[in-house]
């Protein structure tokens, strides 16, 4: 049964920000808006032929952490929120936070956004269809695409599983973080643990499934990527265990020995990641059946993917442990509306490409423009929303 808090305390007192975190996940954030502005100027972009090889690089190795990374940093504070508001306020916040933000992301930003998307295939003249008949069918017949909104009810999936866990048993949450704490003096120990564990949650679901493989239920938008549902979930569970121990004082603490060798992190994720680059550059020049590479190729690229995703999470977050008294200024201005920038990019992303499709640039001035353009149009606009007092208690 979910349980509310012990004390009125715990339910009201405010959590205080670790500016390290908070520019973690505005750097993530900020990775997202980036990949998506890139990829459709690479190799695993559809519709503009205005292409560039080293966009493919860069989308390769968003794609190869990011979204595993985050669901790692949500995990961090759910426990602590977990012990403040009870299982069922818990769940009530986290419903208002992320449940009605999904709904209205799914009714209304991505059919605006995908609306071009349209446009380019039904060019004026040859359809009725204005954007309401476009809306009612996507609702009804489909598809009915949920964008990056996928993230928000997988994460709420996830926390609310955490907090039955939680009600039914808090002390299997609490003896995972203790077992995690404990290497917090031997971050060699916790790196190859780590490591480990990735390939555990990753390379089965890879082999069976592949990495393009997702899991759509009918025409609904609640999308996850098949091959990678216990590599989110297991990291989510993993920061749902470091957030169980003070989280300035144990393995994240700002001087920790994992912030300190942040460098080791990335040497390792460079090595990692030229091991895909080597991969998918056999891959496309070595298999004789592109759309089918041997199972040797499969277990290698599966094996590279696991170890870079580990690596760059140590990476990500050593680094802005590190830098936690440096001046990023920018990030800090921009981490209040990183929320609201992850909810509202894709319109600016979509449309920036629809507009710039046409005219015969090259790949770098269109993904300027569309980068540049989707930032600063997404923050402003999230600027003035948050001054509804509403919307700012939601992102």
């Amino acid at each position: 049964m979910l349980q509310k808090s012990d004390t009125s305390e715990q339910a009201t007192t405010a959590p205080t920000r670790i500016v390290a975190l908070d520019r973690a996940r505005t750097f993530i954030t900020l990775s997202v808006v980036f990949y998506h502005s890139v990829v459709n100027y690479s190799y695993f972009g559809n519709g503009d032929k205005a292409r560039w090889l080293g966009f493919d690089l860069v989308a390769l190795f968003n794609d190869s952490f990011f979204m595993a990374c985050m669901f790692l940093i949500a995990g961090l504070f759910v426990h602590g929120s977990l012990t403040r508001r009870g299982a069922a306020g818990y769940l009530g916040h986290r419903a208002w936070r992320l449940g009605v933000p999904f709904l209205i992301a799914i009714f209304v930003l991505m059919p605006i956004a995908y609306y071009p998307t349209f446009l380019r295939y039904h060019l004026p003249g040859t359809t009725d269809f204005n954007f309401f008949h476009f809306w009612q069918r996507t609702v009804t017949t489909g598809p009915w695409p949920s964008g990056p909104a996928w993230f928000l009810w997988v994460l709420l999936a996830f926390d609310a599983i955490v907090a039955l866990m939680w009600s039914v048993g808090r002390g299997a949450i609490e003896r995972l973080g203790k077992a995690i704490d404990s290497m917090r003096d031997r971050p060699a120990s916790a790196f190859i643990a780590f490591l480990i564990f990735s390939l555990i949650v990753y390379l089965p679901m890879h082999l069976y499934f592949g990495d393009g493989a997702w899991f759509e239920p009918g025409h609904y938008p609640l999308p996850i990527q098949t091959s990678r549902i216990f590599l989110y979930s297991g990291y989510f569970l993993v920061g749902v265990g470091i957030g169980a121990v003070d989280l300035r004082s144990g393995i994240l603490a700002e001087k920790g020995a994992l912030a300190l060798r942040w460098i080791s992190w990335y040497a390792f994720a460079l090595l990692f990641c030229a091991a895909i680059l080597l991969l998918v550059y056999a891959h496309h020049n070595w298999v004789a059946n592109f759309n089918a590479p041997p199972q040797s190729w499969r277990m290698g690229y599966g094996i590279a993917f696991a170890l870079f995703s580990g690596a760059m999470a140590f990476t990500e977050l050593g680094f802005f442990l590190y830098t936690a008294k440096w001046p990023l200024k920018f990030f800090d201005a921009i981490q209040p509306s990183a929320y609201g920038i992850f909810l509202i990019h894709y319109i600016f992303i979509i449309w920036l490409q629809y507009a710039v499709y046409d005219p015969a640039w090259s790949p770098f001035v269109k993904f300027a423009i569309v980068f540049v353009g989707t930032l600063a149009g997404s923050w402003v606009t999230v600027i003035l929303l948050r001054k509804i007092p509403f919307v700012r208690r939601m992102i």
